[in-house]
């Protein structure tokens, strides 16, 4: 596997897209713990200035969480994986309600109340099993989402999590609508991640004219260069600060 270079000196003109945990802020132990982030409203509010507000969070947490996490700063949100978007306008879309879900938040639960150590997190449209603290469970809980996953749903794989949503949304879609509304429009699109999941914003960043930035360890990946940590990208945005 060959080692992706740093990324270029950061531009005010570009459009920006970030991830959360692992990337702005370190991963934390329990899905709903808000971690260490008493950093990100004064980073987000003094970036999204200096790129005249094309910058957006792209994130697996639900929006509302993203909020309070950032509060009191407002920027546009695409939560749970790009199914909800917090527009810049400040109205919110978000999917219908599902039967199929339904069933599905029927057996997950089921299958982590029986399983000591596996979370079950429902963010109302997505659904997720952590198993950080259990890692032995992984094949069951991957045996648990696939008996779950039916009709219009999907299920990927994360950082010690699968889960579960309707399929035809992702981050990737999320960002591709945002760049079709102002003040996203007309600029190069660069995301940051460090999951799966963010592989799908790598190739729409990649796709129109912009480029994806790695975070963490090396591994295959749509990115076209790589920051090895939280810090690393702390460091890497605090120069566009500067400019």
């Amino acid at each position: 596997m060959s080692s992706l270079p740093a990324p270029p000196a950061p531009a005010p003109e570009w459009a920006w897209f970030s991830d959360i945990d692992g990337t702005l802020i370190e991963l934390a132990d329990t899905p709903a713990s808000l971690g260490n982030a008493r950093h990100l409203p004064g980073l987000l509010t003094a970036l999204s200035g200096r790129v005249g507000g094309a910058l957006a969070l792209v994130s697996g947490r639900p929006v509302a969480n993203v909020l309070r996490l950032i509060a009191p700063c407002r920027i546009p949100v695409a939560g749970c994986h790009g199914l909800e978007r917090l527009l810049p306008d400040g109205s919110l879309i978000r999917p219908p309600a599902s039967s199929d879900l339904d069933r599905a938040r029927r057996i997950l639960a089921a299958f982590a109340a029986d399983h000591p150590g596996v979370v079950f997190e429902d963010k109302d449209v997505v659904l997720g099993l952590h198993f950080r603290k259990v890692p032995q469970l992984e094949a069951a809980c991957r045996a648990a989402v696939e008996q779950a996953t039916s009709g219009n749903l999907g299920w990927f794989a994360g950082k010690m999590v699968f889960e579960v949503k309707p399929r035809g949304l992702d981050k990737g879609t999320a960002i591709q609508a945002f760049l079709d509304q102002t003040p996203f429009r007309g600029r190069l699109p660069v995301f940051l991640g460090d999951d799966l999941p963010d592989e799908a914003g790598f190739e729409v960043a990649r796709a129109r004219g912009g480029f994806g930035v790695l975070v963490g360890e090396p591994r295959p990946t749509r990115a076209l260069y790589r920051l090895e940590s939280v810090p690393a990208v702390l460091a890497w945005l605090s120069t566009l600060q500067a400019l």
